[in-house]
């Protein structure tokens, strides 16, 4: 730990550690701070990675979390003194992220996942993480969304049978819970809603055959609401209070966690794979009320709020116990995300322009 502390010191020029410097952030000011928040490794990620032998691929590091991920990967590892390479993986459809990732010191290899040629000539690396899917569009497209979700996993599978992966699954599997209950926990059996859900139990099936057929150790992360300022359940409210249009409160709880402390947990994941795969959930300890989650950036906006509908007794809510068990709770809590949230709303900073539809409640994404 000494070693890691002064390495961060000489880099950076504080005497600081990396968790208190983002707790004391009051504000984030634009884009570029942005990223360095989210990218910005914990100590306890940085001790893990020193200890992982290997690169790390990352397939799908197109999507919304990828590129801070595959970004605080390439940190992480540059402050623990590691040497390995970063590989992100995607069709790269956005011409400017490509650019974008190589200057942060992580490669890109451009491929579809689903074109076995493409697939095979990935590099063979011991760490993979699994990143790919498909959720909003499954409505009408459904047969791709399958294809995404359930059948590439195997393909993958097969490819980095002697690799360890960390695969991304959604808490979408266990369907509604009982706000009563607090959250489903990792033992509880699926109850998915809808095709995307269904796909995404599929994914979860895929991999665990694998595993036992291959020895190939796993963990399988079940993220429930990450959020940033850009994108996630608390922007999606924010704007609504903001822009005087109702808040729907059918999904009346939730819970949400700081983009950054779930890819710091997820790549931490590494340390615990295993046949068959490790489940974990990854989301915040609070379990939210969107009432009171609208009624806080009512109060900082000096608005009023309007809502529309009635909260359930049920909600799609995870309890991440284990994962704090076993990486430390998260560094970023509900109201200091808020906070940020709402000083970056009442200055429009930009967004990626993605609701979460956090509000539906029949699986249809």
């Amino acid at each position: 730990m000494p070693l890691v502390t002064a390495r961060f010191r000489a880099l950076t020029g504080t005497s600081g550690t990396i968790d208190t410097m983002l707790r004391d952030k009051n504000v984030i000011r634009d884009v570029e701070e942005l990223e360095q928040a989210l990218s910005e490794p914990t100590e306890a990620l940085i001790r893990s990675l020193a200890q992982l032998e290997g690169d790390i691929i990352i397939l799908g590091v197109g999507g919304k979390m990828g590129p801070s991920l595959a970004h605080m990967a390439r940190r992480a590892s540059d402050l623990s003194g590691t040497k390995r390479r970063v590989i992100g993986v995607s069709r790269f459809s956005a011409s400017t992220l490509e650019s974008q990732l190589r200057s942060w010191g992580v490669e890109t290899i451009r491929c579809d996942l689903l074109n076995r040629a493409e697939l095979s000539h990935l590099p063979d690396v011991p760490n993979v993480v699994y990143m790919a899917g498909r959720k909003f569009g499954s409505l009408g497209n459904e047969s791709l969304t399958w294809a995404m979700n359930s059948f590439l996993p195997g393909l993958v599978s097969e490819k980095y049978a002697h690799s360890r992966i960390v695969a991304f699954s959604t808490g979408n599997v266990y369907g509604l819970s009982p706000v009563s209950h607090g959250g489903s926990r990792e033992g509880d059996l699926p109850n998915p809603l809808g095709e995307y859900a269904m796909s995404c139990l599929g994914r979860e099936r895929i991999f665990e055959h694998f595993s036992h057929s291959n020895d190939t150790k796993m963990a399988i992360i079940r993220l429930n609401y990450a959020a940033e300022l850009r994108y996630g359940v608390l922007l999606d409210v924010a704007i609504r209070g903001f822009t005087h249009r109702p808040v729907p409160l059918s999904m009346g709880y939730l819970n949400v966690i700081w983009q950054g402390d779930a890819s710091a947990m997820s790549l931490q994941a590494f340390g615990n794979v295993s046949v068959p795969p490790n489940i974990l959930n990854i989301s915040g300890p609070e379990l939210l009320s969107v009432r009171r989650v609208a009624e806080g950036f009512g109060e900082r906006f000096h608005e009023a709020i309007l809502f529309e509908g009635t909260e359930s007794d049920d909600a799609l809510l995870s309890n991440a116990q284990k994962a704090f068990e076993l990486f430390g709770r998260p560094r970023i809590d509900a109201e200091r995300l808020m906070d940020w949230i709402a000083d970056w709303v009442s200055r429009d900073g930009s967004t990626l322009a993605k609701p979460t539809h956090f509000e539906e409640r029949a699986g249809r994404f």
